[in-house]
């Protein structure tokens, strides 16, 4: 039988190299794709449909978020399980209050998650910062064996990282204590839904 250590560590480098190198050419927002995220869908806790739906979430709120802050903002969607975060900035307390209300509208949203900042939109090297720091939580996650990596969901603004994600209190705790320990995160925000070790076992089974 495959040894299956080597092979997550090799997952984990091939991530994190991947996006290393995708950085140096400014295409850090597709460096994490292909083969190996193609893998991590296919062991996604949400069903395919769920899936499906939340990219859809995705787009509709990116266009949304685009007309409402022009050039007066910058708004990151991160859409899991129908649950909403936005991070980013924007000019003032109306505008956010805004963007989350149109986020609310938008068919199946469940919950939104309002991290927005009011603040001018950051930097490119800060953005660059952000998706690498993502990137490197996430290799961390692949390497370690207690907790399924594919079932959380990380995004990173301004060196907070933000779980997202279908797992158990332990898996939580484990996944937060990971993304601590990586160089550059200032604080770690646990937007975890909980399920017991009863419904993992049961995933697993079908």
């Amino acid at each position: 039988m495959m040894n299956k250590r080597p092979l997550a560590g090799l997952v984990s480098k091939i991530v994190l190299g991947t996006a290393l190198a995708a950085s140096l050419s400014g295409c850090i927002g597709l460096a994490v794709g292909g083969a190996v995220m193609t893998a991590v869908s296919a062991n996604d806790r949400r069903t395919i449909g769920m899936q499906t739906e939340d990219k859809s979430i995705n787009v509709k709120a990116e266009i949304k978020m685009q007309q409402l802050t022009g050039e007066h903002g910058h708004v990151n969607v991160t859409s899991y399980n129908r649950k909403v975060l936005l991070t980013g900035e924007v000019r003032d307390e109306a505008m956010k209050q805004a963007a989350e209300r149109e986020v609310r509208e938008i068919s199946n949203v469940v919950a939104v998650v309002n991290e927005l900042e009011i603040a001018g939109p950051s930097s490119y090297t800060s953005r660059s910062s952000d998706a690498l720091i993502t990137t490197k939580v996430k290799a961390s996650l692949v390497d370690k064996k207690t907790i399924s990596a594919s079932s959380v969901k990380v995004t990173t603004e301004r060196g907070v990282v933000y779980l997202m994600g279908l797992v158990t209190p332990r898996e939580g705790n484990i996944a937060a204590d990971v993304a601590k320990g990586v160089a550059g995160v200032n604080r770690v925000v646990k937007i975890f839904e909980y399920i017991s070790e009863e419904d993992v076992k049961s995933s697993q089974a079908s």
